[in-house]
């Protein structure tokens, strides 16, 4: 059974950083996929980054050039790094974990993390 708990949100003014950080838990398995994605207040959940095991990343348009999504497989960490934080960046910000053994299908979701980004 794989788990993710995500941190590291808070409070920043427009034009912020925050790092948000997801540990994933038990046993995993390459090819992977890490993504996160955010649920503001009224709106459907929507993915933001990607990180595939072999390297690979991608980004919802509106976040490019200011966002970066990082591993540290010794630790079983993905990172998010806001930079340029817009208000409309805020939300509820989660990861979540897919693999080939276990047919890509998502792990029960976290708690999540609130960033909230001020005008």
């Amino acid at each position: 059974q794989v788990q993710v708990a995500e941190s590291g949100g808070g409070l920043v003014q427009a034009g912020g950083s925050l790092r948000l950080s997801c540990v994933v838990s038990g046993t995993i398995f390459s090819p992977n996929v890490v993504d996160w994605h955010r649920q503001a207040p009224g709106n459907e959940r929507e993915w933001v980054a990607r990180s595939i095991s072999g390297g690979s990343t991608d980004y919802l348009d509106s976040v490019k050039g200011r966002f970066t999504i990082s591993r540290d497989n010794t630790k079983n960490m993905v990172y998010l790094q806001m930079n340029s934080l817009k208000p409309e960046d805020t939300a509820v910000y989660y990861c979540n974990y897919r693999d080939a053994r276990r047919g890509y299908n998502h792990v029960n979701w976290g708690q999540g993390t609130q960033v909230t980004v001020s005008s």
